[in-house]
């Protein structure tokens, strides 16, 4: 599902126009990306946890090659579903 249907199925389950959809729909994302550019996490309950993870440095290969190479450590965004939804899906 895009973000174009989740804002044109968002419209219609709330009975308003797409535009105002969207600027909700994008209002979330900006929130949730805010907050974990701080560091911070953000719960839904049942739905899920979106959090910030540090993955460490490590060695790798490049597959082109097989040369071994140092990937460097990063910070990366995670998420775990919640019970509701692990139950909704399985």
């Amino acid at each position: 599902m895009s973000k174009d249907e989740i804002i044109s199925k968002a419209a219609a389950d709330a009975d308003i126009s797409k535009a105002a959809a969207g600027s909700v729909i994008g209002s979330v994302i900006d929130s949730i990306t805010g907050a974990l550019a701080k560091g911070d996490k953000v719960s839904f309950v049942g739905f899920g946890t979106f959090s910030v993870w540090q993955r460490a440095a490590r060695t790798g290969k490049n597959p082109r090659t097989g040369a071994t190479i140092q990937i460097p450590a990063t910070i990366v965004p995670k998420f775990k579903a919640g019970k509701s939804l692990k139950e909704a899906v399985s």
